[in-house]
């Protein structure tokens, strides 16, 4: 049984001090999250009326287990009650959860407990609270500040210790920020700055409705899985379907199923999402599909591509589905989530830029059917309460369509990142202004990015981003997949030198010369590119917490010797 969608009485849109406020209030009526198992069945309906009963319950238990309110306790963020449990008793108990990734399917038990271990000690955490088969594996050694490893089954009984008050700028939660694996860092988010995020997202962004639904793939260690599809909708008293991210992996369609079956009105993914569902749309045609409620399908948590949507809207039209229905957004951690969205029924709209004069001269020029052009989506103006500005080198804001680094303020933003004064301050200024690490432009108040500035390369003068060779690679060969290609620039004896990793499948060396020699030659033709192409094994290149390429990682790997056993210049 899955929970009813539409709220018994009348919805607050956001209008909460804290989080436990908005689930006090969330739980007097009958709306909540209902949990799928991996073949897409309900595994738990838990309404938010029990989240609150079980999470008070089990709040007084972790004071009981020796923990005191303001310190740390990692969640290992199945996509389960247990961790939706855990992380709301952390809040009525005044403890901090810092939500901590699943191991990747093909990781290994060592790297996985290396790197949770690492989001722990940045953390300075006191306990470690998820699946037994998982915390078996940290409590043969774990870091120092460790007091309790386990599953909930395993906390003590209460004491009758009273819970604390929870106020708006006590601590929420640590999200550690995308890419943060080798050196996690920890954004500390407060309830003040969660709730004004989800009040604007709710209320200005997707203009909740009593009846809307929403559905998600996306992890709960990663914010748009937990604040974009548990936090906010609880803030509003909508229902939520909630599918474990390996299930969509191995069958992506299970995600229309859900939005389908359940009437599902709000959804969001990564263009990535898309597109595996348009590659298996063979296994189950549009005709068994109701797309058509879906209001919303939101995109965002990398670069937004125009291509695969197209092909997503062409083959799940007769469905039902709209483009119309395409929102871009753009945020981050830490700024809680969002910071701008595209303005609703409008659907995907783009910038097709000559690529030229964007790598040689910084500008957002229109580029005509002759040039080298390439879309950027438009993500929408700030969402209220906050802003954008767009600066050059030097510190100052720049012109609409001069391409600079993205500066946003506004009350969403973190106080900080966990007890790393230094690199807070390298990233947020006195008056409140931070340094997101973005590149991109304004035009008619709507921001475009087009990349991540410790990304960009510098060859020859030119700008180059990275995106643009890897994604021409996957549009142009058909041996390479979505994610199969790495780019990035190293050291070279005169100027930086261009690498370009790709994963290969099969051992037959002619079919493998013959992908390293077309990737070369599509990057001359296409972007007057002498790159390094070196093919790499599948599943080599490496990902952050939230699966997105990680090109710093690879970089690191290939500057360590990692791939040398398949040198060759193309």
């Amino acid at each position: 049984m899955i929970l009813p969608t539409a709220a018994d009485r009348a919805v607050r849109l956001a209008d909460f001090a804290t989080l436990t406020e908005a689930l006090d209030f969330a739980a007097t009526g009958e709306t909540g999250l209902t949990l799928h198992a991996m073949r897409g069945d309900v595994a738990e309906a838990l309404s938010y009326g029990r989240l609150r009963e079980d999470a008070l319950a089990l709040a007084p238990r972790l004071l009981a287990a020796g923990l005191e309110p303001g310190e740390r306790v990692g969640l290992v963020a199945e996509t389960d009650g247990d961790f939706l449990r855990a992380f709301f008793a952390c809040q009525y108990a005044g403890l901090i959860p810092a939500p901590l990734p699943l191991p990747a399917p093909l990781g290994g038990r060592e790297a996985y407990v290396a790197q949770v271990t690492r989001m722990l000690e940045a953390a300075d955490a006191a306990a470690v609270v998820g699946p037994a088969a998982i915390t078996a594996w940290m409590a043969d050694a774990p870091p120092a500040a460790v007091r309790f490893v386990g599953a909930l089954t395993d906390l003590p009984p209460a004491a009758g210790a009273p819970l604390p008050d929870i106020r708006p700028d006590d601590p929420c939660y640590l999200q550690f920020s995308s890419g943060s694996t080798r050196f996690p860092t920890g954004v500390l988010v407060t309830h003040r700055a969660l709730m004004a995020n989800a009040q604007a997202i709710v209320r200005h962004g997707l203009q909740v409705r009593p009846a809307d639904r929403a559905s998600s793939w996306l992890p709960l260690y990663h914010d748009m899985g937990l604040v974009g599809f548990v936090l906010t909708p609880l803030a509003c008293q909508m229902s939520v379907d909630l599918l474990p991210t390996g299930a969509f992996v191995r069958r992506p369609l299970l995600w229309l199923e859900l939005i389908s079956r359940n009437g599902a009105t709000i959804s969001y993914s990564p263009t990535f999402g898309y597109e595996l569902c348009t590659r298996r749309a063979d296994r189950a045609g549009p005709e068994a599909l109701d797309l058509s409620r879906w209001r919303i399908a939101g995109l965002g948590g990398d670069m937004i591509r125009s291509g695969p949507l197209r092909d997503f809207a062409r083959q799940f039209g007769p469905a039902g589905f709209s483009a119309d229905a395409y929102v871009t957004s753009y945020g981050m951690a830490e700024a809680t989530l969002a910071l701008s969205m595209a303005p609703l029924g409008r659907g995907l709209a783009v910038e097709t830029l000559d690529i030229g004069r964007l790598e040689r001269e910084s500008l957002a020029v229109t580029g005509a059917a002759s040039d080298r052009t390439r879309d950027f989506a438009r993500c929408g103006p700030a969402l209220p309460g906050h802003e954008l500005q767009v600066r050059g080198d030097d510190g100052r804001p720049l012109a609409e369509r001069a391409v600079g680094r993205i500066f946003a303020r506004g009350p969403s933003l973190m106080r900080g990142y966990f007890r790393q004064p230094e690199e807070t301050g390298r990233v947020l200024s006195a008056d409140g202004w931070l340094d997101t690490g973005d590149l991109g432009f304004l035009d008619g108040g709507e921001i475009v990015l087009t990349g991540r500035s410790k990304d960009l390369m510098i060859v020859n003068g030119r700008n180059i981003w990275p995106q643009d060779l890897e994604w021409t690679c996957e549009d142009e060969l058909p041996a390479v997949r979505n994610g199969d290609v790495a780019a990035f620039s190293v050291p070279g004896a005169d100027e930086e030198q261009v690498v370009v990793l790709v994963q290969a499948r099969g051992p037959d060396l002619a079919v493998r010369d013959a992908l390293r020699a077309e990737v070369g030659r599509v990057l001359r033709q296409r972007h007057s590119v002498e790159a390094e192409v070196r093919l790499v094994g599948p599943h080599a290149l490496p990902q952050t917490s939230s699966g997105k390429l990680s090109r710093a990682k690879a970089r690191q790997a290939y500057l360590a010797g990692a791939f040398d056993l398949e040198r060759t210049r193309a």
